[in-house]
């Protein structure tokens, strides 16, 4: 008797993950996605609606504005088998704390998704398993979700680029400024353009707006990087940047006011 495909689903916040396992989970005939979601909280309504869509196992990013992977967890009311997703390798004992099949870290290789599927093969056929029903299990993700909250900030710290096939992780820390150009937008970092899959509008409501700010409707700037504004004869401003290029970036007549007082200048 031929076994029934597992039905996945994907919750990551970076749209480029996502689409990378996506195309790697395609190589798996006895594995369907059956959806995905960057926004966790839309993720939740849609694992919990009626009737259940009946996910098999779920490939869950940890680290998540707004809401944490074990966040997520801790608001279904039925657990599936979980495969953890993430950046940052601190958080894999996390993962097996809450009884995970396994972990990937990013970005997702070949060999480590083969691996996790194996060992989903193994624990089949899937049901619901001791772990998965013990009424505990609610608090202990609760737990783990307060500790993790209190260890990140509440924005992301990296963000997704693609480098032809390959999906790269850059540390926003790093970047100056994002611009946007010809359709595309580019994370900068010491004057070398990444491109990302997402709108400086985007950008701007997704980071810290304590760190980044509009400067220029093609302009995302990192106030961190900033050396020094300066004001030409014209009235037209500038801001400094402390890379190796001391590159300068126009602030947009609209954004002036709003620069300066930022700026406090």
């Amino acid at each position: 008797m031929e076994t029934a495909a597992l039905q996945a689903y994907i919750v990551d916040d970076e749209p480029l993950a996502i689409e990378r396992l996506t195309r790697l989970l395609a190589r798996y005939e006895r594995l369907h996605v059956v959806g995905s979601e960057t926004d966790p909280a839309r993720a939740v309504d849609f694992l919990n609606c009626e009737p259940s869509p009946a996910i098999d196992v779920l490939f869950l990013d940890i680290q998540m504005p707004g809401m944490s992977g074990f966040e997520l967890l801790s608001r279904l009311t039925a657990q599936p088998f979980v495969i953890f997703t993430t950046a940052f390798d601190q958080y894999a004992l996390r993962a097996f704390e809450v009884n995970s099949i396994d972990y990937l870290l990013k970005p997702v290789e070949p060999e480590q998704l083969e691996r996790a599927l194996a060992k989903l093969g193994r624990v089949r056929p899937i049901d619901k398993a001791g772990w998965q029903q013990n009424p505990d299990l609610k608090s202990v993700l609760n737990e783990m979700a307060q500790s993790l909250l209190g260890q990140r900030a509440e924005y992301p710290r990296r963000i997704a680029s693609r480098v032809g096939e390959r999906i790269s992780f850059l540390d926003l820390d790093a970047v100056t400024h994002f611009a946007a150009r010809d359709k595309l937008t580019y994370a900068v970092i010491e004057g070398r353009e990444h491109c990302v899959d997402q709108t400086i509008a985007d950008l701007e409501r997704r980071l810290d707006p304590a760190k980044f700010v509009r400067i220029h409707r093609a302009i995302l700037l990192n106030m961190d990087w900033v050396r020094e504004a300066n004001v030409s004869s014209g009235g037209k401003v500038f801001v400094a940047l402390k890379d190796a290029r001391k590159s300068k970036l126009p602030v947009a007549r609209d954004r002036v006011r709003f620069v300066k007082e930022r700026m406090e200048f």
